[in-house]
């Protein structure tokens, strides 16, 4: 049994001035996206920059949709890295194994608003969903697996591995008091107990692993089984969003421990051994990335059909070249970052926080360019190239979101210890 706790660790239930500033801040910014929803569901998709392929000249698909690529694509690290601490025993990493629990759990809640954004008439789609589903459609898969197979899960695995803190916590008196109760309902911190916590988890980690590729496989289908669509056709369309979903996932990792070893008292385990493994994590995926994207910038140039490299071409020179290449640079300098630190064997934080926050600007560049110009150039009917140009309100939208995302995070450090209790892991 562990010591009993005195008072509430890592700064829980107790908020400052400047907390309070900051939340007022995000929750500002929030109510400014979800504002611009209402304008959307009001006066309809007309207030967006979204308008029909073809005839129309334009994208039916835009921020929403990159969006909701960029957040199921954030969630898949965070909860790679809590199942790998559970399977592969990774120490280094257990101080960090909540915050990315937390992580996949907010991203997941993320992605789901901004489906229903990207809907316009939600109530309507989930109707839909029910009475036209098709299981055999990427579609499907991506609603079932993402939405309601792989947030449970993340719920399940945050709840499972929270109880004996949740039983700790339980024990110190105040507001909060009840809440750990009902978390630890049930839980008894015997041996037996804790034995059978750890193989539900074990389990659980190992049927979320394969799951969570799966979901980020099919998203990538979405895009890469339209045959129709130049740009999308590819096969590697499923890996590479695995990949920059890995990216994007660890480097959001690496910037919320930072921030919680600045600003949350008594996190001395965050040390620099745990920075060095989430760095050279994000050096081995952005090498792997970086080589996807060579691989398909040389076949879509040199073997593409016309229209393939017309979308290239587009990319590269064209219309959206400023974006492709501002992404381009936002991967290949933090790559060049981690590379020094690495044989240099130095921590380097603020240079590692800095690049997790470039590969993140740098998948949600990438995620746009995946998403709009196969659209706007890519049609094989005689249309003449189109474009895109998102409105404050999607803007709004997304910048809500992201805000949303930080002011659930921050309460949830207020709530609940962000990282394992000390003597609580098991």
């Amino acid at each position: 049994m562990a010591a009993r706790l005195e008072r509430l660790p890592f700064g829980v239930g107790h908020t400052s001035g400047r907390w309070k500033l900051w939340m007022a801040v995000l929750a500002a910014i929030a109510i400014l996206g979800w504002y611009g929803w209402y304008l959307e569901l009001s006066r309809g998709m007309i207030v967006t920059g979204l308008r029909n392929i073809g005839p129309m000249g334009g994208a039916t698909w835009g921020m929403d949709v990159a969006f909701i690529v960029y957040f199921v694509g954030v969630s898949f690290a965070g909860i790679t890295v809590a199942a790998l601490v559970r399977l592969a025993d990774v120490k280094a990493l257990r101080p960090i194994a909540r915050m990315a629990e937390a992580l996949t759990v907010v991203s997941l809640v993320l992605t789901v608003f901004a489906i229903m954004y990207d809907l316009g008439q939600p109530l309507r789609g989930i109707v839909n969903l029910f009475r036209y589903a098709r299981p055999q459609s990427p579609f499907f898969g991506t609603f079932t697996l993402v939405i309601s197979g792989y947030l449970f899960a993340s719920l399940v695995y945050l709840y499972l591995g929270g109880r004996r803190d949740a039983a700790r916590c339980a024990e110190v008196p105040g507001r909060l008091q009840r809440f750990y109760q009902l978390w630890a309902a049930g839980y008894g911190d015997t041996r037996e107990e804790q034995e059978r916590r750890s193989r539900a988890s074990f389990w659980l980690a190992i049927a979320i692993v394969p799951l969570l590729v799966v979901a980020h496989s099919t998203l990538g289908f979405v895009f890469g089984l339209q045959v129709g669509r130049p740009g999308w056709y590819s096969a590697l369309q499923a890996p590479s969003f695995v990949l920059l979903a890995g990216v994007s996932g660890i480097g959001m990792l690496i910037v919320i421990a930072a921030v919680v070893r600045r600003t949350v008292a008594g996190t001395d385990r965050l040390d620099d051994g745990v920075f060095r493994w989430l760095g050279n994590a994000l050096m081995i995926l952005l090498l792997a990335y970086l080589y996807f994207m060579v691989v398909e910038l040389l076949t879509s140039i040199y073997t593409g059909a016309e229209r393939e490299r017309e979308v290239t071409e587009a990319l590269l020179s064209g219309r959206y070249a400023p974006i492709y290449w501002a992404a381009v640079a936002l991967l290949v300098i933090p790559l060049a970052f981690l590379i020094m630190r690495y044989f240099r064997r130095g921590a380097g934080l603020t240079t590692l926080v800095a690049s997790g926050v470039m590969v993140n600007l740098s998948a949600m560049a990438k995620r746009f360019l995946i998403v709009v110009p196969s659209q706007t150039h890519g049609t094989l009917l005689p249309y003449q190239p189109g474009s895109y140009t998102p409105t404050w309100v999607e803007w709004a939208e997304m910048a809500g979101l992201i805000a949303f995302g930080a002011l659930l995070l921050a309460v949830f450090a207020k709530l609940f210890p962000i990282m394992p209790v000390e003597g609580s892991e098991s």
